[in-house]
């Protein structure tokens, strides 16, 4: 798929429908008809067919009394007003991650990812045995949305660059797309960030606007096209070591449901996480391998003083968050390293075990 295809359709319809068509829910004999907007170019690999995915199960699962129909980024509001038009009412719900929104308040950051912090699995762990998500649905609640998370694409990638990266010193001064909390942490490692929407990425790449970019992994990010003008893809993204995706819903709206279309909601959520991590897993290999065969990339690792560099640069942070004058920010900044610390043992011993034990000299398969 060209990625100015992909481009176009961030726009389509963008003429013949108007804000006012969102202001309320369509009533239709009980039924009831929510409009989602998202951040996302439409059906982008990913996270774009991961939204009308929600959409759809929505639907389904409440035999039609519940539908949910989309629009794509900019053809209503622009991928970074999609949180403010659900605040205001002005839409039903988005399809986003919470990386978009740490400008209102960093421990919103959190339960997309932290830098150095928690897998997919942890997160979701975390989110539904260890605390989280009642401080999600707190801290979103102060702007009248409420949250539940969908997918995970996993462990991002450092991310495209046009020139190699050799040292900790190479990278300052750097003009890099990227987004959340992990944008925080290279703009202290000497990096200028810039953040921009999917669909805005290669043309700032093409350009030579910014020298580099990170967006999500190889499934999605091939789609934008961004090898075709910059070909070291390096690893690991120590910047998300997941990235969850998230609707919001607007509280007027999501009060006003019945409980059982709220359970809908729910489960729909819950089933969406699992279909949309696991396909995240097993589509990204397969997309870096055509990456590398047919593309030209080169995978490239990032060198150790650059991930200490920002290692430590992270703990500086959160330690920071720890401290919030803000206590929900510090209640959300402790739970989260208490539980990361705790799993991190534990994994290395389990997951982190076995995956090291594939890379020894064995015959298997």
């Amino acid at each position: 798929m060209k990625r100015r295809n992909l481009a176009q359709t961030a726009a389509i319809g963008a003429a013949a429908i108007s804000t006012a068509a969102l202001s309320t829910p369509a009533l239709s004999q009980g039924r009831i008809e929510w409009r989602m907007v998202t951040i996302w170019p439409r059906n982008l690999p990913g996270p774009g067919v991961a939204a009308q995915r929600c959409a759809d199960r929505i639907g389904a699962l409440s035999g039609g009394r519940l539908t949910v129909r989309l629009f794509s980024a900019g053809e209503v509001v622009p991928a970074p007003g999609a949180f403010d038009a659900v605040a205001a009412g002005t839409a039903d719900l988005y399809h986003g991650v919470p990386a978009f929104w740490v400008s209102k308040s960093p421990g919103i950051g959190f339960f997309g990812s932290f830098p150095f912090g928690l897998t997919a699995y942890e997160q979701q762990g975390w989110m539904m045995h260890g605390g989280g998500q009642a401080m999600y649905d707190e801290i979103y609640g102060r702007f009248g949305i409420k949250p539940f998370i969908v997918g995970n694409s996993g462990p991002q990638w450092l991310g495209w660059f046009r020139r190699e990266i050799r040292s900790v010193d190479d990278f300052r001064g750097l003009r890099f797309r990227t987004t959340g909390l992990g944008a925080e942490m290279f703009r202290r490692a000497g990096a200028s960030v810039v953040n921009l929407p999917a669909g805005e990425i290669f043309s700032a790449l093409q350009s030579g606007t910014i020298d580099a970019a990170e967006f999500l992994g190889p499934f999605s990010d091939a789609p934008l096209g961004l090898h075709q003008v910059a070909k070291n893809y390096y690893y690991p993204g120590v910047q998300e070591p997941s990235s969850a995706e998230e609707i919001g819903i607007n509280m007027a709206r999501w009060n006003a449901l019945p409980d059982d279309l709220k359970t809908v909601v729910r489960i729909a959520a819950m089933s969406l996480h699992e279909e949309t991590t696991t396909e995240y897993d097993v589509r990204h290999p397969i997309a870096l391998a055509d990456l590398v065969a047919r593309q030209g990339v080169t995978v490239r690792e990032a060198p150790r003083d650059l991930l200490i560099a920002f290692g430590n640069t992270a703990g500086e942070m959160l330690a920071e968050f720890r401290a919030h004058q803000d206590p929900l920010v510090k209640r959300i900044a402790d739970s989260y390293a208490v539980f990361r610390n705790r799993s991190a043992g534990y994994m290395n011993q389990s997951y982190g075990a076995n995956f090291n034990s594939r890379a020894l000299p064995i015959r298997w398969g």
